[in-house]
């Protein structure tokens, strides 16, 4: 059964990516505990609205936990207490009446704040732009057994795949690393026969794009897997090393 509890909440608030940043507290009243976060947010910016205020910004799109775009620090943790769940997918029955809820945007050099809760994540489209395609030509649909893929190189392509590039994985390693977010889709192209023939050039380039970015080195904090919405496994960075280390000395591309 629903029911109310009331919060509070500290955003922080930056009007501009120039803008010195502060937190402010706000008072959200009778939020519905079906509510999602996002939606409780939606109910303080209408009532920030009505008072004539700036409401606050914030990353969202599907909120079906499919797109990706929705991520900020909720009491220190990338998307929320809950595990394997991003953030507008999280909902206000995890929280209790009284409590005082802290929210910031994700921190990184890489990811440049815009406005309040929202950052700049062209970094990863320019990490995929680097090296994640593919070659070989699509044509028409297949049948499911013309190209045999072993069933357990398909699952984890698939396990790989499920990232959405949220930057979850960046926001909580203490070194800011976007190595589980490149290690996921350099696998979920190496792990199957389409993605070989560029597999060397692939790694290489997207692993330099990375560093160009401006993101950390992984240190095996672990953060990363733990916090990642769609529980991506740290093995996919051993298998982008491995791939990173066969194509630097099998290739003579630099």
């Amino acid at each position: 059964m629903s029911k109310s509890i009331n919060l509070t909440l500290k955003v922080w608030r930056q009007d501009s990516p120039f803008a010195k940043g502060r937190f402010e507290s706000y008072k959200a009243q009778n939020i519905s505990t079906d509510m999602s976060f996002l939606e409780m947010i939606d109910v303080v910016n209408e009532q920030l609205t009505l008072q004539h205020k700036d409401p606050i910004s914030f990353d969202h799109d599907c909120r079906e936990g499919i797109c990706g775009m929705c991520g900020c620090m909720v009491n220190g943790q990338a998307h929320g207490p809950e595990k394997g769940t991003t953030l507008c997918q999280l909902h206000m029955r995890h929280f209790s009446n009284g409590d005082t809820i802290v929210i910031e945007p994700w921190r990184s050099r890489a990811f440049k704040l815009i406005k309040d809760l929202t950052v700049d994540r062209g970094a990863f489209d320019k990490i995929i732009q680097a090296g994640g395609y593919i070659s070989v030509n699509a044509g028409g649909a297949q049948d499911a057994n013309a190209i045999p893929v072993p069933q357990q190189n398909a699952e984890q392509a698939m396990d790989a795949a499920a990232c959405i590039g949220c930057g979850a994985c960046v926001a909580s390693c203490p070194n800011a690393s976007a190595m589980l977010f490149t290690s996921a889709k350099v696998s979920q192209l190496a792990l199957l026969p389409q993605g070989r023939p560029e597999a060397a050039r692939r790694a290489l380039k997207m692993i330099q794009c990375m560093d160009k970015e401006g993101f950390g080195n992984c240190t095996n904090e672990r953060e990363c897997e733990a916090r990642c919405p769609k529980e991506i496994s740290i093995i996919h960075i051993a298998r982008m090393n491995r791939e990173y280390i066969k194509a630097a000395f099998g290739s003579e591309e630099t």
